[in-house]
């Protein structure tokens, strides 16, 4: 039985595929979920803001263009370019430098199975099959960009890492693949734990496929590869990803679930860069709670527009996480001024204490400074 728009019956639940979809916009492709992506939700998980966005793949940066707030970063087409360059090399000629640095000294021992399918849901169970092929058979194998599946707040992002090897005795090892080079068997550490991060995630992915293969184990560290000093060499580094690999578990578990956050939004709310005006764009964002940090501005591309909100309403979190978590109850600059100059605030309070004591501290500096004339 079905129910029409004047029956009386309650309308069928909306499935929360369509609801973001309409959220995004009916004819505009969502944008995949990669692992960066996550890695960054996962740095930020009480952002509900962000998670609802890239759950409903709307394209943030035509988003925030929209809104007048573009983020002015992004990866070159120079770096892009050098990546794809490099990441042929190690790859080439099925593999044999990425191999030869695995300690496989001969290609023609280790199988690289197609993962061609149609449609992500296709590509990831062609995955998972070839991953259960090659632990059967005890050999090398190499995959090639495999296709993962992970459940991010009730919703599936799909993960393509740069390879996967499967060892005889069943181990999985992720390979990731960065232009950035090592010198003197060192890189950036900033680089490193970046693609620590992101690296992790493809781990999370892969176990769930392990848990569903018998005698597979996936490995907690990562195999870097990178160019040589500043040649076009390869060259590896074991990467111990367990403390990201934990962070990320715990992170992405504390995210609410896309769905909540769609139901509570006005009716007829909509992302729809295409169709909608900056106006209903703005009001829209403006809907979904949001909670903004510094380190945003180099993870999110809605970072500026958040930044310019939050210093309207002359919240902390601005001042960054370490300032916040501080200040206790005080959440605006405004209330810890006020605080400080003892119109507002508990002297019991130690934030409020310690912003008095600060206060005085500074006025006698500036008194000492200007001859003894106290300056306020």
């Amino acid at each position: 039985m079905s129910a029409s728009l004047d029956s009386g019956l309650p309308r069928p639940p909306r499935t929360t595929r369509r609801q973001l979809a309409e959220l995004r916009g009916p004819a505009t492709p969502p944008r995949p979920l990669d692992a960066r992506a996550l890695a960054a939700l996962a740095a930020n998980p009480g952002c509900r803001r962000r998670a609802l966005l890239d759950g409903a793949g709307v394209d943030k940066s035509a988003l925030a263009a929209k809104l007048g707030s573009p983020a002015p970063f992004g990866q070159s087409q120079f770096a892009i370019v050098r990546g794809n360059s490099f990441e042929a090399k190690v790859k080439a000629d099925g593999g044999r430098e990425l191999l030869r640095l695995i300690g496989v000294e001969e290609p023609g021992a280790v199988s690289v199975p197609d993962l061609a399918a149609a449609g992500p849901e296709g590509r990831v169970a062609r995955t998972a099959l070839a991953l259960r092929e090659a632990t059967d058979a005890g050999a090398w194998s190499l995959l090639d960009h495999p296709l993962l599946a992970l459940e991010v707040a009730g919703s599936p992002a799909y993960l393509e890492p740069d390879a996967v090897v499967v060892r005889p005795d069943g181990g999985w090892t992720v390979v990731e693949i960065k232009s950035f080079p090592m010198v003197d068997g060192a890189a950036d550490a900033s680089k490193v734990g970046a693609a620590a991060r992101q690296a992790a995630v493809y781990v999370l992915a892969l176990e769930g496929v392990a848990a569903r293969t018998e005698g597979a184990r996936v490995a907690q560290s990562v195999l870097l590869v990178c160019p040589k000093d500043f040649s076009n060499v390869p060259t590896a580094s074991v990467v111990d990803v367990r403390k990201q690999r934990s962070v990320t578990r715990r992170q992405l578990a504390r995210l609410t679930r896309i769905d909540e956050i769609a139901q509570a939004l006005p009716e007829g709310t909509s992302f729809d860069v295409a169709e909608r005006s900056a106006e209903e764009l703005t009001a829209a964002v403006e809907s979904v709670p949001h909670q903004y940090a510094p380190e945003c501005l180099a993870a999110c591309e809605l970072a500026f527009h958040c930044r310019s909100r939050s210093r309207e309403t002359g919240a902390v979190e601005t001042l960054g996480r370490s300032v916040r978590g501080e200040l206790g109850g005080l959440t605006t600059v405004g209330a810890v001024l006020a605080a400080a100059r003892g119109e507002e605030g508990d002297p019991r309070d130690p934030a409020v204490a310690a912003l008095r004591r600060a206060r005085a501290l500074r006025q006698e500096a500036l008194a000492a400074g200007s001859g003894g004339v106290a300056c306020r």
